[in-house]
């Protein structure tokens, strides 16, 4: 069903690509600071969809017509740039629903929004695209059945990507506490912040 050799390239590849810091990455670190790992796993499954859809599409050859009409690919990082700058916006004022809250407060987006976060991220990444584009198909053997070696490799890419995403939204869980037992929830929102516009610059400068 799989080429072993192949795999044994694949795992080692992904697994570096997966771990190294991007939008993905950075957005999961700002969730975890600010949401926590808990409601962190709400904006993974919504990053995961999008990876799955993109990697799939890469395969099929969709990135390619994708990549061939730059004003749409534009049109998508600029959107996904404005929402992730609106939301730092917010939570520099120690605003809306993915600040952290002061003490006695409660605060916290739903798990729809926190979904869509990540899908939006995944999916309008055009690093992302180009990446499973030029990585993924080489790694598809010709010689064998085509549907069951890209099942098998992308649970492996959701399988390596899930858990990266839960080792940096581990660390801003690490970082909120500490900055919570000192109350500085100020503080701890424009660091949050600064980091979610650098996502949304970064996606629109990529």
């Amino acid at each position: 069903m799989i080429n072993l050799s192949l795999m044994g390239l694949f795992i080692p590849t992904f697994l570096f690509v997966s771990i190294t810091p991007g939008l993905c990455m950075t957005l999961a670190l700002t969730v975890g600071i600010s949401q926590g790992v808990r409601r962190a796993l709400w904006m993974m499954g919504g990053e995961l969809l999008g990876v799955a859809l993109v990697a799939m599409a890469a395969v099929l050859g969709v990135s390619a017509l994708l990549l061939g009409m730059p004003g749409l690919l534009t049109a998508f990082k600029w959107l996904g740039g404005a929402y992730l700058g609106y939301l730092a916006l917010q939570m520099w004022q120690s605003k809306g629903k993915l600040a952290i809250p002061e003490p006695g407060q409660a605060q916290q987006s739903s798990r729809r929004e926190l979904f869509m976060q990540g899908f939006i991220t995944a999916v309008s990444n055009p690093k992302g695209w180009a990446f499973h584009m030029a990585l993924l198909p080489p790694f598809i053997d010709a010689s064998l059945p085509f549907w069951p070696q890209l099942t098998v490799l992308l649970a492996i890419i959701l399988l390596l990507e899930f858990a990266s995403l839960l080792l940096y939204a581990s660390g801003g869980k690490a970082l909120r506490v500490l900055f919570m037992q000192e109350g500085n929830a100020r503080l701890m929102n424009r660091i949050a912040a600064a980091l979610m516009f650098g996502v949304g610059v970064w996606l629109v400068l990529s």
